[in-house]
């Protein structure tokens, strides 16, 4: 017993509670590191910092509405297709039909909505598994996407659009950082001190007890979908004004970006716990990655496979630091003692192995600077 409560209550015990944030703010300072040996000039130049912070306030407003679908066992893999509709829906309201920029933009956010309730709806009534529902509501959006632009790239928009892509704010602070750090914020006023809030954690530890306490699980499970499917719309514009054009195969990778980076900011898999914070330390941990591959001078399709390998390694160690939530083992200390992470300990060494590996011959391959 005496064992049990000093273990419980040692480093293992103190730090667990935080797992969800020190794991992706590690691997940030050791990106950090890695380039500051490697690039420091280039990497950590004013205008490089501030692209790292543009590419990653686009996944923030998404990355805060997929805590709260993922934190109620659910999953959406249609938010690039929404994104990709709804700013096409917008462009040709502007383009072809002269309709104001400003109530455009409430026209794509409130399709967003729609599409997410439409989302909600397939999974709670017709009882389509989340995975298999939002995978075909994906071809479903993306062929009505295909369908209206029939082929054709929609640029030049009105300054708003613009301004909200890639503006700025008294001079130097970018547009999109303060969008996507005032969704975070109000992810977490939401999940901390809202009924929704605290019903997401209830609906994702026990759906079935949190039925019987009088929780309407499908309805709140609707309404996570619909903030889903807004906050994907705004991820498309904040896209479209980023490039100033948009077309129908536009933002294919956002749902893999998006659930990896909350995943990776600890939000559990399995349901009942969330971390909004996490999830912005996420969407930054990614985006240094990738940004560190291109400063690096490695090929697209070198990226590709290394940024794969890094979802791997993160997702692993993370599914299995969330143990007790699956079944019920003693945390972290008893996770690090058992025979079985030692394996999985030995298949994350052998995974960041092969991505050394990866990086070395990606700079070896890459052309060299024109």
């Amino acid at each position: 017993m005496t064992s049990t409560t000093e273990s419980s209550n040692g480093i293992f015990g103190r730090i667990e509670p935080f797992i969800g944030i020190l794991g992706p703010l590690v691997m940030i300072a050791m990106i950090a590191l890695f380039m500051g040996v490697v690039e420091p000039a280039r990497y950590f130049r004013l205008s490089n910092i501030n692209q790292i912070l543009l590419d990653a306030a686009l996944y923030m407003p998404m990355a805060m509405a997929m805590t709260f679908v993922i934190t109620q066992r659910g999953i959406d893999l249609s938010i690039g297709s929404i994104a990709a509709l709804s700013a096409i829906i917008m462009a040709f309201l502007i383009k072809q039909y002269d309709v104001p920029a400003g109530i455009a933009v409430i026209i794509c956010l409130l399709l967003g909505a729609a599409m997410g309730l439409l989302n909600g709806l397939v999974i709670t009534v017709f009882r389509v598994p989340d995975l298999i529902g939002t995978l075909a509501m994906d071809l479903v959006y993306r062929g009505f996407a295909l369908v209206l632009a029939k082929g054709l790239v929609l640029a030049r928009f009105p300054e708003l659009i613009t301004e909200i892509g890639r503006g700025q704010v008294f001079l130097f602070l970018p547009t999109p950082v303060v969008i996507g750090l005032l969704t975070l914020v109000a992810g977490y006023a939401l999940l901390k001190f809202s009924h929704f809030g605290r019903y997401t954690i209830a609906i994702g530890s026990n759906p079935e007890a949190s039925a019987m306490t009088g929780i309407s699980v499908n309805r709140h499970r609707i309404y996570a979908y619909v903030l889903m499917g807004a906050m994907a719309a705004l991820g498309g514009l904040m896209l479209t004004g980023k490039l100033n054009a948009v077309q129908a195969t536009s933002a294919p990778y956002f749902n893999l970006h998006v659930i990896a980076a909350v995943v990776v900011g600890g939000t559990s898999l399995f349901g009942g716990r969330a971390s909004i914070l996490g999830s912005l330390a996420g969407v930054l941990l990614l985006s240094m990655m990738i940004n560190a591959l291109v400063t690096l001078r490695i090929e697209f399709f070198w990226q590709s496979v290394a940024s794969g390998v890094v979802i791997i390694l993160s997702v692993a160690i993370y599914t299995w630091m969330q143990k007790k939530d699956r079944d019920g083992s003693a945390g972290l200390g008893s996770l690090l003692a058992n025979p079985d992470f030692r394996k999985i300990a030995v298949l994350a060494a052998g995974l960041m192995a092969a991505l050394i590996v990866l990086v070395v011959l990606g700079l070896l391959l890459a052309s060299p600077p024109v």
